[in-house]
């Protein structure tokens, strides 16, 4: 329950914050929608143009970057600011405050950098998730059901990424490249997986199952999800919980400013 008012007050400060500049926050809001409607703009060309991914429709192939952009959209709102936030602690010497605090201290971290400006590509993210079911008109329940579990499944992926990302702060101070490490990584999901060498959606699915995140979940839709894909969860389980051990472990080690 205390966990629970904490993470409500601080989504109050940040709406309460955007609120008194909202101009900035309609700004804001307009570069991060546009930033992340790239790829689907770029699919839409190559459509356009004639070429295409072997055995997927336009339509299908934006319906695996709807949903990538609404699960980057969720992320970025509520834990990617993990990164920075941890990275900024570390090396003015400010985690020590937090530490002596009596709450955990990623939830903590977590918490205090919700980011309201990302639901605007949640919602870019659903316009065009609708787009494209209603174009495609193939979308059951079951395939429902499936593609939702699979979709949390694959947000757990994109926590244990960042999350790591964070623990890494601690050795690397003061680094702003770590996110564009996660960046470089996580695009892989944006695209089909068939277009991918073997040993790549080998690494997507099993060792940075980042294909869980649009793939998989949009396969599930469309009824093309094969049984191997489900073990996947497995290993979005162990990143996640890997990540967050890692992150507390490198807490222990902490010895003060400058990490």
């Amino acid at each position: 329950m205390k966990y629970l008012k904490i993470y409500k007050e601080t989504i109050r400060n940040s709406i309460a914050e955007v609120a008194a500049y909202r101009v900035d926050f309609l700004l804001s809001s307009l570069v991060t929608i546009i930033s992340n409607v790239v790829f689907p703009l770029v699919t839409i060309l190559i459509y356009s143009s004639g070429a295409s991914f072997e055995g997927w429709s336009m339509y299908e192939v934006l319906l695996v970057q709807s949903i990538f952009t609404m699960a980057n959209g969720i992320a970025s709102m509520v834990f990617y600011g993990v990164v920075g936030e941890t990275m900024h602690r570390v090396a003015d010497g400010t985690l020590e405050l937090l530490l002596v605090k009596p709450v955990n201290c990623l939830f903590f971290l977590i918490a205090t950098r919700f980011n309201i400006v990302s639901f605007g590509v949640v919602l870019g993210g659903a316009a065009l998730f609708g787009m494209s079911a209603y174009s495609l008109n193939c979308i059951t329940p079951v395939g429902i059901a499936i593609s939702l579990v699979l979709f949390i499944f694959g947000l757990c992926v994109m926590f244990g990424f960042r999350v790591l990302m964070a623990a890494t702060s601690f050795i690397w101070v003061a680094n702003s490249r770590i996110p564009e490490m996660y960046d470089s990584v996580s695009r892989l999901g944006n695209y089909p997986q068939t277009i991918y060498p073997k040993w790549i959606v080998g690494l997507t699915s099993f060792v940075v199952p980042v294909a869980t995140v649009g793939f998989f979940p949009a396969c599930a839709l469309l009824g093309r999800l094969e049984s191997w894909m489900l073990f996947s969860i497995i290993p979005c389980i162990i990143f996640m919980v890997v990540s967050v051990l890692i992150y507390h472990y490198m807490v222990r080690l902490y010895e003060g400013v400058g990490g």
